[in-house]
């Protein structure tokens, strides 16, 4: 009796399972589809297009009403550089927090666990005001500052908690032999923290490179845009939407990040659940 009940458990949990991933999944595969689909709508009565083309993706390029290329090219650098900055960044805050005992580390922990309960919107008027003054606004510099310093905001807690479960014994022994803090840091603590690091890059770069609320609001020049913000202007604008065009350009966006977690699926994993054992 227990096994049949079991079994019909095992059975509707995998029935759901199902049924959910295909309701995920299926808008997805409809943008792909729609990709490759004919024409300049992305309606249409068959799920699959009499004959596929890529008219849309070359469209993207050579195209004069709009520089997708250079957008693309835009994006590229602002999450590369905020991915360096911003990994750095949260490495180094969690190592300080993990190893080092001092008067004001629980006041640090409990301020940057408050700011991640607000979402970022919040601060867009401090965030535009601030970067008026410094004459910063319309440049990645500016969205490159935004997204390094806020990593460690949402990162800092994960890679901690990774730090946490090295060893002190490591970094004693090295003391021990006269290594200096950003020795050990450096020569001991990075290399066993890959896992956490290739996790804590991947959050970056997939973050600044879908954002749109931050670069809509700071970026004004048509030559300064990333892809997020030219795609909302193609399918907004009326007179030129394009929405086959914009599904290649939604597939253009989405291929280097399924790219990368595919690769590097075995340490998001490791890096997750590492990261998760002490907090």
């Amino acid at each position: 009796m227990r096994n049949s009940r079991t079994r019909i458990k095992l059975f509707v949990s995998y029935v759901l399972l199902v049924v959910i991933s295909i309701i995920c999944l299926y808008p997805a595969v409809w943008i792909v589809v729609s990709a490759f689909r004919p024409g300049g709508s992305i309606y249409s009565p068959h799920f699959l297009p009499e004959r596929f083309t890529t008219e849309h993706f070359s469209a993207l390029f050579n195209d004069k009403s709009f520089v997708f290329g250079r957008w693309y090219r835009n994006t590229l650098k602002i999450a590369i550089y905020s991915t360096i900055f911003g990994t750095l960044g949260t490495t180094m805050v969690a190592y300080v927090l993990s190893r080092f005992r001092f008067k004001a580390r629980r006041t640090a922990l409990s301020t940057i666990l408050v700011l991640t309960m607000f979402p970022n919107f919040m601060s867009l008027v401090a965030v535009f005001l601030l970067f008026y003054q410094f004459n910063l606004l319309d440049t990645h510099t500016a969205l490159i500052l935004v997204y390094s310093c806020g990593a460690p905001i949402g990162g800092t807690f994960i890679v901690k908690g990774f730090f946490d479960t090295i060893p002190r014994s490591l970094e004693e022994s090295a003391h021990i032999d006269g290594a200096s803090h950003m020795t050990v840091f450096t020569r001991i603590m990075l290399p066993l923290c890959k896992p956490i690091l290739i996790y804590t890059s991947l959050m970056i770069f997939t973050g600044a490179w879908v954002d749109f609320v931050l670069a809509r609001f700071l970026l004004r020049s048509r030559e300064q845009w990333t892809v997020a913000v030219g795609l909302w202007d193609l399918a907004t604008n009326f007179r030129t939407a394009n929405f086959t065009m914009f599904a290649a350009g939604c597939v253009l966006v989405a291929l280097p990040i399924t790219i990368l977690f595919m690769m590097m699926q075995r340490f998001i994993v490791e890096g997750l659940t590492s990261g998760a054992n002490k907090g």
